[in-house]
């Protein structure tokens, strides 16, 4: 089991420009990310045992923080051109 947090600033040091700007700029990709931000705590949180939760729940919310990731990547490299 992973406990590191997969903060998009971390994992994608490349778009970091990219990241701010459209934060500020795309109302979507800001919602997303903030989504994004919250699971991950949330995985976080539960891995590290600070919440407890069930197995099926904690691998859905996984799957989720990857289809956003999955999401905002693309987004970023579009925007990257």
């Amino acid at each position: 089991m992973s406990l590191e947090k997969h903060d998009l600033h971390h994992d994608f040091p490349e778009y970091d420009q990219a990241i701010h700007a459209l934060k500020l700029g795309d109302s979507h990709f800001a919602a997303m990310f903030a989504q994004y931000h919250d699971i991950d705590h949330e995985v976080h949180r539960i891995e590290t045992g600070v919440e407890n939760t069930s197995d099926a729940y904690l691998e859905q919310r996984k799957k989720e923080r990857l289809r956003l990731k999955d999401e905002l990547y693309s987004r970023l490299r579009a925007w990257a051109g």
